[in-house]
């Protein structure tokens, strides 16, 4: 059954329905804050089906899961996903333990579109009337202290960049995303409420509240992946990140200005054109717009846009083959820079830099790229974040160090961090 339901205040509405998703094991909020996109909301609750797993068979196995019925489909692909690209895992600690890959069918959707909202489920009124009666979320001020710790010392992580710079040199690799955890242990604290306060601090266009079990996603990203529809298919990688302060035009216009900036963003404009090609037809693949700079509450990012048209009866697993883990997350050439990573990071990615998205039944997508996000494990009370940035020949280590500690700035503050 579905129904539809005008909605009057949407910001306290979405405050009832965070309180209302508390009773589901599984859930994924994905909210657009108002930027451009096909809908405000989409929430999936509850799980008719489930698809989890680890290892070699992970992608193929949920091939034949999402062929089984058509059917709205949310979760998440993790950063060590083994496909034709990666080959093996990482046997670094992981205090967080999402799957490799997890997706559900909800036994409750809710789709918002400006101020309507349709509910697909058995019982859409009893559902609307049960988020109009719950009580509404805090997004006020934080009250909390987490001792947040780095997982690599600045004097250390700037020891490494130059190693990565010296790779660069030999010909190793052209460009390598590096990243560091940052992290708290004992925590104990309501994700619901921390991402409220987060999604209000720094609202962003692929935004999501995730929850598997005892293992949480607070996601604020601003980065698309990859969206589908029919046969269309485009990524929106983003290099380049400046602080916003005053927003003014000539404040954006020194991001647009940077060589070491669009440097980065033109070698993942190819990778993805690249990656691209081996699923598209023959000719289709385009920039459709290359430095395009974007206004955030925090930053401004550099963001181009690359598309093409699908070869007839590509599947999921050929698209996530080619074309995962995302290039701005990796670097080029990526095999090389994966194995790089690997050795010199210091954590598991794990959830952080992979995919939050959905499926509609007609097997069209979209997914985000998990950044500027906390994930935090309920039963062991393990906190952690990751930041990072794109290292070329032209890095200044100490301006890495603090572009990292940029991008850390928004969840460090409502987690007592100032």
């Amino acid at each position: 059954m579905q129904s539809t339901f005008t909605v009057n205040d949407i910001s306290v509405f979405k405050q009832k329905v965070l309180n209302w998703l508390r009773k589901f094991n599984t859930f994924c909020f994905l909210d657009s804050n108002h930027y451009t996109g096909h809908h405000q909301w989409l929430i999936g609750a509850g799980a008719v089906r489930q698809y989890q797993s680890s290892g070699i068979d992970a992608l193929p196995g949920f091939e034949l899961f999402l062929n089984q019925r058509p059917s709205w489909l949310l979760g998440h692909l993790g950063y060590e996903l083994i496909t034709f690209e990666r080959t093996s895992h990482t046997f670094k600690a992981d205090h967080i333990q999402f799957p490799d890959i997890f997706f559900f069918e909800p036994e409750v959707l809710l789709i918002l579109k400006k101020e309507v909202l349709e509910i697909i489920g058995s019982d859409p009124e009893a559902v609307f009337q049960a988020i109009e009666n719950s009580e509404n979320v805090h997004t006020g001020t934080t009250t909390l202290s987490v001792p947040v710790q780095n997982k690599i010392p600045r004097e250390e992580y700037l020891h490494i960049i130059k190693r990565l710079q010296e790779h660069i040199h030999r010909g190793d690799c052209y460009e390598i995303n590096f990243c560091q955890e940052f992290f708290a242990e004992g925590v104990r604290l309501d994700p619901i409420t921390l991402f409220a306060q987060l999604n209000t601090l720094s609202p962003n266009p692929f935004a999501g509240l995730y929850k598997t079990n005892d293992k949480w996603l607070l996601c604020a990203s601003p980065e698309r992946f990859l969206k589908k529809n029919g046969q269309h298919i485009i990524s929106q990688p983003i290099k380049g990140t400046m602080q916003r302060i005053s927003g003014t035009a000539t404040e954006k216009q020194q991001l647009l200005q940077s060589e070491k900036d669009k440097a980065e963003n033109v070698m993942i404009v190819d990778l993805v054109r690249n990656d691209l090609s081996r699923i598209c037809k023959e000719g289709s693949v385009k920039v459709d717009e290359l430095f395009g700079i974007y206004s955030f509450p925090q930053v401004y990012q550099m963001i181009s846009t690359i598309s093409g048209a699908l070869q007839d009866d590509v599947r999921f697993m050929d698209i996530i083959n080619a074309t995962f883990p995302m290039g701005s997350m990796t670097g080029a050439p990526k095999i090389k820079v994966m194995q790089l990573i690997d050795q010199y990071e210091r954590s598991k990615r794990g959830i952080f830099s992979g995919a939050l998205g959905y499926f509609t039944p007609e097997r069209d997508f979209d997914f985000n790229v998990v950044i500027r996000s906390m994930m935090y494990n309920e039963s062991n009370g393990y906190l952690s974040f990751q930041t990072g940035g794109g290292i070329t020949a032209y890095s200044n280590a100490e301006k890495e160090w603090e572009e990292c500690m940029l991008k850390a700035k928004a969840i460090k503050s409502i987690l007592g961090n100032e």
